[in-house]
């Protein structure tokens, strides 16, 4: 279910399709996302599940997988 989530969000601001987002998508080399991007997408993935992840936290998340799994331990 976050992966779902996450794959939406990024679909939706990076406009790519669904399909090219998998476990193993690293966000920035396969997705081309620039610093603001990251900081939209953490910013709706706070909003979504009403979390706060640090900036410790976010240097640590480089693929969708990485992502997915720090949310699913902190809810």
């Amino acid at each position: 279910m976050v992966f779902e989530k996450v794959r939406e969000l990024l679909s939706s601001q990076l406009e790519v399709s669904e399909d090219e987002i998998s476990m193993d998508t690293n966000i920035v080399d396969d997705l081309g996302a620039d610093s603001l991007d990251v900081v939209e997408l953490i910013t709706s993935l706070e909003e979504e599940y009403g979390i706060l992840i640090t900036d410790e936290a976010i240097r640590e998340l480089y693929t969708v997988r990485e992502v997915v799994e720090f949310i699913e331990k902190i809810v």
